[in-house]
Formats: structure tokens, C-alpha cells, sequence
């Protein structure tokens, strides 16, 4: 009988969450159905939930009006670079603020909090006037620079800092009576144990660098060196309208290794922040 209840339960909650699910998984299923419809019929009402006449000429068409390939492979690479680099400055600096006690540690850990509050809109001028007096502007420096030194980094290192925060401190002393320095403590003992943060920092950092579309419009102005979200504003006709069937190819491809990243790392995305916790 609790067996009959249990499965009645699953049965009702597996649906209610499938019904939720919907206002979610629509906009996506439009977008990749709608960019294999002719333009006519992508705002056909009723809206067909699958093209009656499938057409592959919008994902052709995207690799002819824009050089795609180089603005893909540009957002890959730069997004790497900028994950691996908030990695390393995150976990460093996150061990030194939780383990490293030294005066004025909570001042200048409230002063580093302080520039999340700081909205990007604020600082884009003054940035733009630096990397244009160091000749930068027009390559992609400063995407890779500013994401690493700036907020999406310091909320890396409050992530990496409550978790080693958590780790017991016998730990650490353990490690110095084996004669462990403290660097030589934080890459073989910390370091291993931080995982489950680090998977968190590295999957929300990759996306916050891939979906990346007000510094790339005031320090890009070649096609060559556009990244995605900007090269997916180009898709327009001779009259400034959106081409709709080639925006949602390319919008298509851009966003589905995204998803499908975070459909086989959600798992230590949860884990990572849920070990974080808010102690200290």
C-alpha cells in the first residue's frame, strides 16, 4: 500500500515538474525549430511546434554573410582563458583570505566584496580610455583582463574562500608536522579537496565569458575578432531587419554546447556552491 502511495506521489510530482518545465524549454524549442522554417512561417499563429518544411539554408547562410567559425572559435578560446584564469587567482586568493591571517584580513576582504556592487556600466569608460592608451582596443586583451581582475573574479574568490573556510584546520597541521610550506599545502592538500568549488567557479565563469556582450561591443569593431553575442547582432538584411531563420541558426549553435555543458556538469555546479555555505 505505501509502495502504491510512494509511486502515486512520484507519478503527480514527475508531472507537476514536467508542466513547470514548460515556460523553460519552450523558448529553446522554438528557437531550434523555427530556424529550420521558412521566415514565413516562424510566426505562423497557431505556432507549429515542428516545421511542416524543413530547411538547412539558415545554417549555410550563417557561415556566408559573417566569418562564424573564427567568431566561435574566439569565444572558445577566450572563454578557456578567462576560466582557467579566475581559477588560479580565485583559488589563490580565496585560501590566502581564509587560511592566511594577517592584519586588516577582513577590511581588505570587505573592500574586494565592494566591487561586486560596482556595475560594469560604470567602469566601461575609464577601462576603454586605459586599454585605448595601450593600444589594445580592437583585440581581445581586455576581454580576457577584465573578466579575470574584476567581479566575475571576485565572486570567485568569495566562493573558493567560504569553501576553505569548511576545511577542518587538523588538516593544515597535519601537513606541518610533514614538513609541508604553506604554498606546498594548498597545492597538494587544499587544492585536491576544493574540487566541488572549483567545478562551480569554472562552469559559471565559462558561461559568464561565453554570454559576454557589452565589452565586446566597445572593444571590437572587426568581424574577425567579434565573439558570438555580438556577431549574432550582424544577421540583418539591406534594410537593417533581422534575417530571423539565420539569427536563430546562429543563436541555435551558439547556445546549445552551452546547455549541454550544464546538463552533464550541473551535478558539481550543486555540489560546489552547496559546499560553500556562508561560514566566516
Amino acid at each position: 500500500m505505501n509502495r502504491d502511495i510512494s509511486r502515486r506521489t512520484k507519478l503527480v510530482l514527475y508531472g507537476v515538474l514536467m508542466v513547470l518545465c514548460i515556460p523553460f524549454v519552450f523558448p529553446t524549442w522554438w528557437m531550434v525549430t523555427s530556424s529550420l522554417k521558412p521566415i514565413a512561417d516562424i510566426f505562423a499563429f497557431p505556432p507549429q511546434l515542428w516545421p511542416t518544411d524543413v530547411q538547412f539554408d539558415a545554417y549555410q547562410r550563417v557561415f556566408e554573410l559573417q566569418p562564424f567559425e573564427r567568431q566561435y572559435f574566439n569565444s572558445l578560446y577566450i572563454a578557456l582563458i578567462v576560466t582557467v584564469g579566475t581559477l588560479a587567482v580565485s583559488a589563490l586568493s580565496g585560501y590566502a583570505f581564509a587560511r592566511i591571517r594577517f592584519r586588516g584580513q577582513n577590511v581588505l576582504f570587505l573592500v574586494v566584496l565592494a566591487g561586486l556592487l560596482i556595475p560594469s556600466e560604470v567602469t566601461i569608460v575609464p577601462l576603454f580610455q586605459m586599454f585605448f592608451k595601450l593600444g589594445l582596443v580592437d583585440t581581445h586583451w581586455p576581454l580576457i583582463l577584465v573578466p579575470i581582475l574584476g567581479a566575475p573574479s571576485v565572486l570567485a574568490t568569495f566562493i573558493m574562500r567560504q569553501f576553505f573556510i569548511s576545511l577542518p584546520g587538523e588538516l593544515e597541521e597535519a601537513a606541518r608536522v610533514d614538513g609541508l610550506g604553506r604554498f606546498a599545502t594548498f597545492w597538494k592538500i587544499a587544492l585536491p579537496l576544493s574540487r566541488p568549488a572549483l567545478g562551480a567557479v569554472a562552469i559559471f565563469t565559462f558561461l559568464h565569458s561565453w554570454n559576454l556582450y557589452l565589452e565586446p561591443i566597445v572593444f571590437l569593431s572587426s568581424p574577425e575578432n567579434f565573439t558570438l553575442p555580438q556577431a549574432l547582432t550582424q544577421f540583418v538584411d539591406a534594410y537593417g531587419g533581422p534575417m530571423w531563420n539565420v539569427q536563430l541558426a546562429a543563436a541555435s549553435m551558439t547556445a546549445l554546447p552551452v546547455l549541454a555543458v550544464f546538463v552533464v556538469a550541473q551535478k558539481q555546479f550543486v555540489e560546489g556552491l552547496a559546499h560553500t555555505g556562508l561560514k566566516g
